[in-house]
């Protein structure tokens, strides 16, 4: 089966930084962990990992959707991406790694875009990292990512996958 493409998995990785963001966490895109040391509050670095990819339907196919007017019709193509989130919490103190955790636990859980469905969540045990001087908890989110598509007028291509839940321009 194939994986997820770089865009699809950097949808991903954006929804669960604007979710951890929303509930009031530090987070961006995973750095190198000495970066860590910047920040005075606790931060969360997300990265995201593909295990596999499939299709939803025949080859994708889902089926006509109507356009809200009722006028043109268009195809809709869905795929879906079963993969693992990580999330490394950072903090100066251990208290404020703990905080940091239950905060993005509760984002996890509850606060991503209805594409992103979670699965089982584990957090390592908390532990000082020696290179930034600072505490880690590592947390570990099975999820699975649906995204959909759209044909363009002219039917002959689609648009690219987009994270369903997720707001486009």
């Amino acid at each position: 089966m194939g994986g997820g493409g770089v865009k699809e998995l950097t949808q991903v990785r954006d929804a669960v930084i604007s979710a951890l963001q929303s509930a009031g966490l530090t987070a961006l895109a995973a750095f190198p962990a000495e970066r860590a040391k910047a920040y005075e509050t606790t931060v969360a670095a997300v990265a995201v990992g593909t295990v596999q990819g499939r299709a939803m339907g025949f080859c994708n196919y889902l089926g006509e959707v109507r356009s809200e007017d009722g006028g043109e019709t268009k195809e809709l193509y869905g795929k879906q991406l079963e993969g693992v989130i990580t999330v490394d919490v950072r903090g100066r103190r251990a208290a404020d790694c703990e905080a940091g955790c239950e905060t993005a636990a509760e984002a996890l859980l509850g606060k991503l875009p209805s594409g992103i469905r979670p699965g089982e969540l584990c957090w390592e045990a908390l532990a000082w990292e020696r290179e930034t001087g600072m505490f880690l908890r590592r947390g570990r989110l099975q999820c699975r990512a649906c995204f959909l598509a759209e044909s363009r007028e002219d039917g002959v291509e689609f648009l690219d996958f987009i994270l369903k839940g997720v707001m486009t321009n």
